[in-house]
């Protein structure tokens, strides 16, 4: 399995002005995998700790954080000499001792010949939650499920993944039902690694449910163990409302459908934890269209899309069936798993700011608008072949954006103001519009 996140490792490696690395991102999305895997490339030696359950290093931590002091105790915990260059220092479930994600703050400042990387599944929580280290003196990276061109390299389709790279879209159209085959296939599996491994492996729709239903069982344990006890209730009914949400023509997120009479000051909170943890996407509503389009974000709305589109049609019941019936798929839920699928694939791409736009009446909806630092592009989604985009039309009017972007399971076809952009080619977007 290939991540092109190690390709952002490698270049932290290389940096002269590198810090500890802190690794965000959902429980079960590859991050310890993924640091394990840069260290047998990239070091000769990866010292390995797990702060999860471990008084030893909760102890190391507890006393001074003298970084000369922390060295010797983490090689006797590892039985060998550390050598600050050739050697990758992992430290996984970080946010279990607070104390050690302080410590990052002294090995930048004190020791930056260490090459530390730390991950959590919760650590967004902690990072949020007040725990002591400055801003400024660790570098972050964001990781999610595999994308769609990650999927493909994982289910043996390497070459059109290069293919989508070039954006030889003439080839990419002569063989686009295998990307229309994959998508499918992605859109049921979904991004999470284990379910991508096993389903390359086995090819078993089955097996990858199978596994989709443990880790969604292992997210609800963690609102039970982890979230404060007062708004584990309130994260449980948010996180099942979704599917309804983004089953409505209007995907925005109403309280009201989590419970009657819901309001915002409510479930707040409990949104915020979601978010924290790396488990939804917030996207909001921007009311105009200027750079930066933060500037014009509405806090009141917006919608929630979840980690992962297998996932999601995990939790509302997708059946296997759906595959073989044409492209019933991609109509399913409204084009709730369309959406889902592109936010997803906007989501990986660095540095891309991600929203929708509705006007005040309410007459036109785009379904995002990207701010991609230079231009804000709208992307039109269709879950098929419809072409008729009239909000699309509506929001040219009266912006008049340089290009708009309309993804569907049409071609590629770039016209005077719009181009239309295969949905299987949706994580090219930032190539395509420059």
């Amino acid at each position: 399995m290939y991540r092109f996140a190690i390709e952002k490792l490698y270049k932290w490696k290389k940096s002269k002005c590198r810090k500890p690395l802190i690794i965000e991102g959902a429980r079960q999305v590859g991050k310890t995998w993924l640091m394990k895997e840069f260290g047998s490339k990239a070091y000769a030696n990866t010292v390995y700790i797990n702060f999860d359950s471990n008084s030893r290093m909760a102890e190391l931590f507890a006393s001074d954080l003298n970084t000369d002091r922390l060295i010797m105790g983490l090689e006797l915990y590892a039985g060998h000499k550390i050598d600050a260059e050739s050697t990758l220092l992992i430290f996984d479930e970080v946010q279990e001792v607070p104390r050690a994600l302080s410590s990052l703050k002294y090995f930048y400042e004190n020791a930056p010949q260490y090459h530390i990387i730390c991950a959590g599944s919760l650590l967004g929580i902690a990072l949020h939650g007040g725990t002591s280290f400055p801003v400024g003196k660790v570098d972050f990276l964001k990781l999610y499920p595999l994308s769609f061109r990650e999927f493909l390299m994982a289910t043996g389709n390497e070459r059109f993944t290069e293919l989508l790279d070039k954006q030889d879209y003439e080839m990419i159209t002569s063989f686009k039902q295998t990307y229309i085959d994959a998508l499918k296939h992605y859109y049921f599996v979904g991004g999470m690694p284990e379910a991508v491994q096993h389903f390359a492996e086995n090819k078993d729709f089955n097996e990858a449910r199978e596994i989709q239903k443990h880790i969604l069982a292992a997210y609800e344990q963690d609102f039970s163990k982890h979230a404060p006890y007062e708004i584990v209730p309130k994260i449980r009914m948010i996180w099942n409302s979704i599917p309804s949400q983004l089953a409505k023509e209007n995907k925005k997120f109403i309280y009201g459908l989590v419970r009657e009479g819901g309001r915002a000051k409510e479930y707040e909170t409990a949104i915020m934890w979601l978010t924290d943890c790396g488990l939804v996407h917030k996207v909001s509503r921007v009311n105009a269209a200027g750079i930066p389009l933060k500037a014009y974000e509405d806090l009141r709305a917006f919608k929630l899309y979840i980690v992962d589109v297998g996932l999601l049609g995990c939790m509302t019941g997708l059946r296997q069936r759906t595959l073989l019936d044409g492209n019933d798929l991609f109509t399913e839920f409204k084009g709730a798993l369309t959406e889902q699928y592109v936010c997803q694939q906007l989501k990986t791409i660095e540095d891309l700011g991600v929203y929708y736009f509705t006007n005040d009446r309410g007459s036109c909806e785009v379904d995002f608008v990207i701010d991609t630092g230079e231009k804000v592009i709208p992307v039109e989604v269709k879950a098929e072949v419809n072409l008729k985009a009239k909000s699309l039309r509506v929001y040219k009017d009266k912006f008049n954006p340089e290009i708009s972007v309309r993804t569907s399971m049409a071609d590629y076809k770039k016209e005077d103001w719009l181009v239309n952009l295969s949905l299987y080619a949706v994580e090219k977007i930032d190539r395509v519009v420059l």
